[in-house]
């Protein structure tokens, strides 16, 4: 194994230092090589004699080479010529003339190395540079070019101008190649420009003057030419106008003949058209209105016939369910029957039971009456206590009064021998006080002066403090008097209270025991009415029950016919009880009705000549034609609907009659 590494690590290391020598070598290439951009040429200067131009890109080392960059691209010159520099031509006339030259260095290795020796890399683009070195060159090629070719041939063959220009330059250019001549501006220099002192320029200005005269004479020739025929023209269009005029005048005339003929007959074409028409909607209106008039009377045929049928229809429903109608309400009347007499049943159980509670409530009653008799006979005796009570306690309180009275006197002595005691006393030590003071007073003036005048304001000040404290007991002693004194009479106030309850109570006892006995004997009258009330109802109820219920038992065993015919009797009494009350309102009725005619005819004036009578009995019998009328019409149904129909087909046929009339007419 170490014996092949040994032999393989020689491979390897050429290996990897040819692959560094190709990675130093593409570094190196990468490093040093220039690329050349669009437009600019690289120009290298190496060790030989001769600099090397490339157009794409080289190899380029440093500090050994130089390079440099030339622009190649296009460059536009321009050459302005106007006013007194104008071009000069063939014909001795100046143009103002603008041409633009484009050139660029010519892209060969030659061309751009001359370019470079003869103004420089960096002055071979710059534009000034290069008009500076082109100009002069340029002005004269076009002075050349324009004093071979005339003023109006430079105008009509630009093409040929530009060509011998590019001839003239030629291709000796130091380098550059002309790409192309463009003539931006040309026209004729102004004559104001032109310097008459010039010979050119003074010939120009005559050749100008020529050319300009003779053009205006035929422009003035033109201008009258122009103007002749036009007023020709207009003449020839006058007349024209004038013949088409009449002719169509005569034309319009003609016309409006034709047309008021073809008006006429056409008016009158259209008069018996409508004639015709008319005549035909009218014939088409009359047929359609008998056809009208007897689908009309056909309607109403139908409407007749269907009205009868309905009100026969009508009259049996109508039958039908009155027969209903009464069946019932004799239903209804049964079982109004059955809930009453159900109702009484239940009204009697609760008299029974109001009847138990009554004579529960009369028990209550005498118990109540036998214990207030028992009241009042404890208050008879708790009152003839109170009074013996009452005459020991104001016995009693009288002989406490007298013993009160005589304790309180005595004691009110006592004090009031205390209190005159005390007063001596002060004083006879107010006296010697005073004594004293007076002695005092003698020794020294001064201070006797003013004890002499302060002894009396102390000794009555004392006097007061005492006569106070006198007051004050004498004070506690009335006191002490009127509350025994209240004690006393609160005592006897309540043993008197005391005595006039119990009386009180013996009083109520006796008369609740009274109202008991007449409670009692005011419910057992009450219970033996109720009873009796209760037996008679019920008595009286199930006889109509068993009345109602062996009619209701006849009615079942009634057969059809036999129901049929009761019922039949039952509506006629009913009728026959509602006639009878009709009767009864009818007669109220006529009597106010007398009252309301007797009033009017009394307050009218009504003059009758002859006749006995016969105006009065025409009037009643007007009356009671009237009245009978009214009767049928408000009883019958059959009455009120004929009525009904006739005035409906009276209303019906009101505006049927008023649109005929029209159709009529």
């Amino acid at each position: 194994m170490t014996l092949e590494m040994e032999q393989v690590l020689p491979v390897l290391v050429i290996i990897g230092t040819v692959v560094a020598m190709l990675l130093g070598l593409v570094g190196l290439v990468k490093a040093f090589y220039v690329k050349v951009p669009q437009g600019t040429a690289l120009i290298v200067n190496d060790l030989s004699a001769t600099p090397k131009v490339h157009f794409t890109g080289a190899m380029v080392l440093p500090v050994i080479y130089k390079q440099e960059f030339m622009k190649i691209s296009l460059i536009t010159l321009e050459v302005d010529r106007r006013g007194k520099d104008g071009l000069i031509c063939h014909d001795n006339m100046r143009a103002d003339i603008t041409v633009a030259f484009y050139l660029r260095v010519n892209e060969t290795q030659q061309d751009v190395l001359k370019v470079a020796k003869a103004i420089g890399v960096d002055r071979a683009s710059d534009r000034a540079a290069v008009n500076e070195l082109f100009n002069a060159k340029f002005s004269e090629a076009l002075k050349t070019v324009g004093k071979k070719i005339e003023f109006v041939n430079l105008f009509e063959n630009r093409q040929e101008f530009r060509d011998r220009i590019i001839e003239v330059i030629g291709n000796d250019l130091n380098g550059y190649v002309l790409e192309d001549v463009a003539i931006d501006y040309l026209e004729q220099t102004p004559k104001g420009s032109l310097d008459p002192s010039n010979i050119l320029d003074a010939e120009g200005i005559r050749k100008i003057t020529e050319l300009t005269a003779r053009q205006n004479v035929i422009t003035n020739e033109l201008s009258r030419n122009e103007e002749l025929a036009i007023t020709k023209k207009n003449v020839e269009t006058r007349e024209a106008m004038l013949a088409l005029e009449r002719q169509q005048a005569d034309a319009e005339a003609r016309q409006k003949r034709e047309i008021e003929t073809i008006k006429a007959r056409e008016e009158a074409e259209t008069l018996k058209v409508q004639e015709e028409e008319r005549l035909k909607a009218e014939q088409a209106r009359i047929a359609v209105q008998e056809q009208l008039d007897i689908r009309d009377e056909n309607r109403l045929r139908e409407v007749e016939v269907a009205q009868q049928n309905r009100q026969r229809a009508v009259v049996i429903e109508v039958e039908k369910v009155t027969r209903a109608k009464e069946l019932e309400i004799v239903s209804r009347e049964r079982e109004v029957e059955l809930q009453r007499i159900e109702k009484e049943k239940a009204l009697e159980e609760q008299r029974k039971e109001i009847a138990n509670v009554i004579r529960e409530r009369v028990a209550v009653e005498k118990t109540v009456a036998q214990e207030e008799e028992r009241i009042k006979e404890v208050r008879e005796v708790s009152e003839a206590d109170r009074q013996k009570q009452v005459v020991i306690l104001e016995a009693q309180a009288r002989a406490e009064q007298d013993l009160v009275r005589q304790v309180k006197q005595a004691e009110a002595d006592e004090t009031a021998s205390r209190h005159k005691a005390v007063e001596v006393t002060v004083l006879a030590q107010a006296e010697l006080e005073a004594a004293a003071k007076q002695s005092e007073a003698k020794k020294k003036m001064a201070e006797g002066i003013e004890a002499e005048r302060a002894a009396p304001g102390l000794a009555d000040a004392r006097v007061r403090e005492v006569t106070a404290a006198a007051l004050e007991k004498e004070g506690l002693a009335e006191a002490k008097v009127i509350a025994e004194k209240l004690t006393a009479e609160a005592r006897g106030d309540r043993e008197k209270g005391l005595t006039e309850a119990k009386v009180l109570e013996e009083k109520l006892g006796a008369q609740a025991r009274g109202e008991q006995s007449l409670g009692e004997a005011k419910a057992k009258a009450t219970r033996d009415v109720g009873l009796s009330e209760a037996e008679v109802l019920l008595t009286k109820l199930k006889s109509e029950a068993e009345g109602l219920e062996e009619k209701f038992a006849s009615l079942d065993a009634l057969s059809d016919n036999a129901r049929g015919h009761e019922e039949f009797r039952m509506q006629l009494e009913k009728n026959f009880e509602q006639a009878i009350a009709g009767i009864e309102a009818n007669k109220d009725i006529a009597r106010e009705q007398a009252d309301v005619l007797a009033t009017a005819l009394g307050k009218a004036n009504i003059d009758i000549v002859g006749g006995e009578g016969e105006f009065f009995n025409s009037f009643a019998k007007a009356l009671s034609v009237g009245k009978a009328i009214e009767g049928v019409a408000g009883k019958s149904p059959i009455v009120q609907d004929v009525l009904e129909r006739l005035m409906s087909r009276g209303k019906g046929e009101g505006p049927a009659a008023k649109d005929e009339r029209p159709l009529d007419s």
